[in-house]
């Protein structure tokens, strides 16, 4: 039975594992953390035994191995699961990872669907999402009776609703696992995971998920995880263009901003992007954990949410244009602290060695 939050009561995270999603940049940026952790309270030593027996006998295919998709991979490959297929458009990401975790490189997204009992997926935006389970051609949905998909995309609420129905047609289940974390995360198995989908969905889902997240969170039916990591976004990027034009004018005012970014972090400017971005945006590292390209793509989602009920949302439309600024002028791929790029005084004509 769930918890009335909706969280497994088993699932936690480590105080070392919290201190690392704390502090997604720096030193914990490298991929040393390996071993396949338990994140599970009060947990026996069967009851461990019997998750792990459950997802042995699995075989996982993956399909967008970018890179959250590729970490989550290797981090499932550490736990013992068996990763049997990959599949991306850039082959050759697919070729090499396959050559990295010992398993097939399919060159058909029916084949994943062959080779595994459960398919997690994780592309980039709602026309791949559809793309991958077309109703007809070569697709997931291929022969999928009996499977299992996890599909982990930030895209909208209502694509993961049609993925639902269409696995059900052809015999599969579906969940949406939207993820709020990022790469090193992805890596040592603490992503913050919120599902949707039907309650017995996510049950079975969950021995794989609980390998990858340090929390992981059932909010409701299909659709309603998907607006929550709408909403997670949104917030986020307000958050760090709002950084951004604080150290920026604080810059411009010949502030010291090391100090700046200590008074922040202990009064109410205190924020998790500040945690992560604000000595990115000072040192201008636009190193990519999470693109201003996504970042733009998500805000939208929202904004078309909040479009749909007729509320307006001045601030995460202001947002939504600074980011789409940056993929104008060609910084769609930094990092979202790259913002910064926009705010601070002089930084506004880039060149290819400035950034």
């Amino acid at each position: 039975m769930l918890s009335r939050s909706g969280v497994i009561p088993s699932c936690r995270d480590s105080e070392e594992s919290h201190a690392r999603c704390v502090n997604m940049r720096g030193p914990s940026r490298s991929f040393g953390m390996t071993g396949c952790e338990s994140h599970g309270i009060g947990e026996t030593q069967s009851q461990k035994s019997n998750i792990n027996n459950q997802t042995s006998n699995m075989n996982i295919g993956f399909v967008g191995v970018g890179r959250m998709g590729a970490n989550m991979a290797r981090r499932l490959v550490d736990c013992g699961v068996h990763v049997t297929a990959v599949y991306d458009v850039n082959r050759g990401a697919a070729t090499k990872l396959a050559d990295e975790l010992r398993c097939a490189a399919c060159q058909n997204l029916s084949e994943v669907t062959a080779e595994s009992d459960v398919i997690i997926t994780v592309v980039s935006d709602d026309a791949a999402m559809r793309k991958i389970f077309a109703k007809s051609g070569d697709s997931l949905l291929v022969n999928a009776n009996g499977k299992l998909f996890i599909n982990c995309a930030t895209i909208t609420p209502r694509v993961h609703i049609e993925v639902e129905e269409l696995a059900g047609k052809a015999g599969a289940r579906a969940l949406e696992a939207c993820m709020a974390s990022s790469i090193t995360q992805a890596r040592d198995g603490s992503l913050y995971l919120m599902c949707g989908g039907k309650e017995e969905t996510f049950r079975a889902a969950h021995p794989i998920l609980e390998k990858l997240g340090k929390t992981v969170r059932y909010v409701g039916k299909a659709g309603e995880a998907a607006k929550v990591k709408a909403l997670v976004n949104m917030v986020m990027n307000i958050n760090t263009a709002g950084l951004a034009e604080g150290l920026g004018l604080g810059e411009a005012l010949r502030l010291n901003l090391a100090m700046l970014r200590e008074v922040f972090s202990e009064t109410g400017a205190a924020s998790r992007v500040l945690q992560t971005d604000g000595e990115d945006m000072q040192n201008r590292e636009h190193s990519c954990f999470f693109s201003a390209a996504h970042a733009a793509k998500d805000s939208g989602i929202a904004l078309d949410l909040a479009r749909d009920l007729g509320l307006e949302l001045p601030l995460a439309r202001a947002t939504k244009q600074q980011y789409d600024a940056m993929i104008a002028e060609g910084l769609g791929e930094l990092d979202k602290s790259g913002i910064a790029e926009l705010t601070f005084k002089d930084r506004h004509k880039h060149s290819g060695n400035r950034v």
